[in-house]
């Protein structure tokens, strides 16, 4: 049953109306520093006929239409790399939705129905991209710092403005040093922002590219915000080329039919490219200093709770 009290009581609070501000900053910050990179906005994919499919890929939401299946988006990685057949940069404030397991209910930053700032560079590498990530983060912190002085004091929040380049680990050594499950620790240890680079390939999806150079390792990063608050952004370098992609389709135990359109696509010619993702409720979750992700958004959805 739907808790209306209890969202009343959220939607009235004055730390939700805080951090909606800041989180208006942030928009503005970021459309105004991919504007000055060259970048367009294109309009964000709800439902299509492909998404993709993660690691959770049984769980699809599909919905049908005029006889046709559609799924809901998980994220427009597919979108991005033919949005560049258009436009050499592209940025979307995505919707996305990921149905998350129940125990993920109390993280404190997982939800089910969350926005993504998408952004693809046509022919770029991932270090082009690492330094766009690190110049974007890093105007969204001024911007919030010069404008939203009186909101980060409410929350007793100071907030410096990490220098670039960030520091760096790869995969192998982060599990060395931390374990397996590592971005909890990595990101309690850190003090500022770090890049977790080289994940194996059968901990990705079959659109990261994997480096010919070295097999099993994917030319790939996220970005892990320091003080325990995980995970800020993945991406990486993609795969472009249809004999590539069907490959790494079979290898994960997936059906290329599945993925038809996008290979039809790939088979006519997609760019080398190279983009990510950024949490925008996390990235409000993170500026704020917030235990909960449900105080980043209106009707905020968590795992296995009714939500408007």
């Amino acid at each position: 049953m739907f808790d209306i009290d209890k969202a009343l009581d959220l939607w009235r609070s004055e730390a939700l109306r805080r951090a909606l501000r800041i989180q208006s900053t942030v928009l503005d910050a970021s459309r105004e520093f991919l504007r000055s990179q060259g970048f367009i906005e294109i309009l964000p994919v709800v439902i299509s006929s492909i998404t993709d499919p993660l690691t959770d890929h049984r769980v699809r939401g599909e919905i049908e239409c005029y006889g046709f299946k559609y799924q809901i988006t998980k994220s427009m990685i597919f979108h991005k790399q033919i949005a560049l057949l258009a436009h050499p940069r592209i940025f979307c404030f995505s919707p996305n939705v990921r149905i998350e397991a129940v125990d993920r209910q109390n993280s404190g930053k997982h939800l089910i129905e969350f926005v993504q700032l998408d952004l693809e560079i046509k022919e770029a590498t991932r270090d082009e991209v690492i330094a766009l990530g690190e110049a974007l983060f890093g105007s969204i912190v001024l911007a919030v710092k010069q404008k939203s002085k009186e909101d980060l004091e409410f929350f007793g929040r100071q907030l410096d403005i990490p220098k670039s380049p960030f520091p760096r680990i790869t995969y192998k050594e982060a599990e060395k040093q931390f374990g397996p499950d590592f971005e909890e620790k990595l990101s309690l240890s850190s003090t500022s922002p770090i890049w977790v680079l080289d994940f194996p390939i059968e901990s990705r999806e079959f659109y990261d590219r994997e480096d010919e150079a070295r097999p099993g390792i994917l030319v790939d990063m996220d970005l892990i915000y320091p003080e325990g608050y995980g995970e800020a952004l993945s991406g990486g370098e993609r795969e472009y080329l249809l004999e590539r992609i069907c490959d790494r389709i079979l290898k994960k135990g997936m059906k290329p039919e599945d993925f038809s359109p996008y290979l039809e696509i790939a088979k006519r010619g997609l760019y080398p490219s190279a983009g990510f993702g950024l949490g925008i409720e996390r990235l409000t979750r993170y500026l704020c200093g917030l235990k909960r992700i449900d105080l980043t958004r209106l009707f905020a959805k968590l795992p296995g709770q009714l939500s408007l």
